[in-house]
């Protein structure tokens, strides 16, 4: 069985996407993340699998199974991870030249437990800012893992859902990289939304 980690990149003011609801603040960097990708290269051996929501899935689309990535040391490991795909309107999910994604069009929750169960690593969920805070509020996120960046935004939209108690989280580990990138992984305490 699979542990759920979402894995965001996040300013240093706390905020995954800008006021627009965007995520391209990470331009913004000038000059490479080496250390920081071959860290993600051995995290990823031990991921089975990757979901992500509609909009994340189309963007990462545009880039990931294309020649674009050619040069990204990451590109063959996340390629070959299995992808799963939550969308209500979404009938296919190609993968450029790869298998397609998965769909996955009812119960988030349902879902994602059925993937847990049935992977044989990890699950990542990376973006998707509204998957990520219905699995978070329903209790089955196990890890997150926050990228922050040395960018201030001022504004925007955070990783956990608002109108939620405050959450204890356990940091596991605080690790620092190239481009002024800390990674914080924090593990969550059980808490499993009422029924």
């Amino acid at each position: 069985m699979g542990q759920l980690v979402v894995q965001e990149f996040v300013s240093a003011d706390g905020f995954a996407a800008d006021a627009n609801n965007e995520f391209t603040f990470y331009e913004l960097l000038d000059g490479g993340t080496a250390e920081f990708d071959r860290s993600q290269l051995k995290w990823l051996d031990t991921i089975d699998t990757m979901v992500l929501g509609a909009n994340t899935y189309r963007m990462f689309l545009e880039y990931w199974p294309t020649p674009a990535s050619k040069d990204e040391i990451i590109a063959p490991a996340l390629n070959g991870l299995r992808r799963v795909v939550f969308s209500r309107h979404l009938t296919r999910a190609p993968w450029g030249d790869l298998p397609e994604a998965a769909i996955e069009s009812g119960d988030a929750i349902e879902a994602i437990q059925r993937i847990k169960r049935e992977a044989d690593g990890d699950i990542v969920l990376w973006g998707s800012l509204t998957l990520a805070g219905t699995l978070l509020a329903a209790g089955e996120v196990d890890q997150v893992r926050l990228v922050v960046m040395p960018i201030a935004l001022g504004e925007g939209r955070g990783v956990f859902p608002a109108g939620q108690d405050p959450s204890v989280l356990n940091l596991l580990s605080a690790t620092t990289y190239d481009q002024g990138l800390t990674e914080l992984v924090y593990g969550l305490r059980a808490r499993r939304a009422a029924t």
